[in-house]
């Protein structure tokens, strides 16, 4: 889903960068406030190291291609979305600089696709289905969070001029739809194991309760 330099004209990568910039001006802001400034920093640069690694690492799949993990929708999920859109950033800038994945002129259009709007749905999901149950909730949240940022990187390349609308379902929707099924599951497993190994974890600016 990283999409690298040149798929996106100039004049539509800087529009997402000018998007990108006001994301982190509000997570500023608000951080502003934060009376746990130290601590929360802390966890920011943990979990952005946590993302750039195992965020790139590479699983075989039966699908023939080889498939990396969001990670964005539990990070979310353990310390909130205001912080998650911090990491989110920072993974996907180092990403680019050492890994080669994604670039630089396209960093505002991915981290709107794989940071903002990941972590944005996947707080508001998990807030509508945990009235039915948790693991339900996480699951939902997490396959939801992931087709509604395909669906949006869909719409980038389209505006772009990359490929076609057909194309674009054919290839991109039944590939993330089954990635989004198996981090759903490994999501579930990743909150259960902290709710009883490290419940404090989840209780300091997540919203899982």
């Amino acid at each position: 889903m990283h999409l690298p330099d040149g798929i996106i004209p100039l004049d539509q990568a800087i529009v997402y960068w000018i998007i990108t910039v006001l994301i982190l001006c509000f997570f500023f802001y608000k951080f502003r406030d934060d009376k746990t400034q130290t601590k929360d920093m802390i966890k920011i640069a943990i979990f952005s190291v946590c993302c750039f690694i195992l965020s790139a690492v590479q699983v075989p799949s039966p699908l023939g291609i080889p498939i990396h993990f969001f990670l964005i929708p539990v990070i979310t999920l353990i310390i909130g979305p205001v912080k998650t859109l911090m990491v989110s950033f920072i993974s996907l800038l180092a990403q680019a600089l050492i890994l080669s994945m994604g670039g630089i002129t396209s960093l505002g259009a991915n981290f709107i696709v794989m940071g903002f709007i990941i972590t944005i749905t996947t707080y508001v999901f998990y807030k509508i289905f945990i009235e039915l149950n948790e693991s339900v909730a996480i699951f939902l949240a997490t396959l939801i969070s992931i087709m509604f940022a395909t669906f949006t990187q869909v719409a980038q390349l389209i505006i772009a001029g990359a490929m076609n609308f057909e194309s674009l379902l054919a290839s991109l929707v039944p590939f993330y739809l089954f990635i989004s099924i198996i981090e759903g599951i490994f999501n579930i497993i990743i909150i259960r194991l902290l709710k009883d190994m490290k419940p404090e974890l989840l209780k300091e600016g997540g919203i899982i309760k």
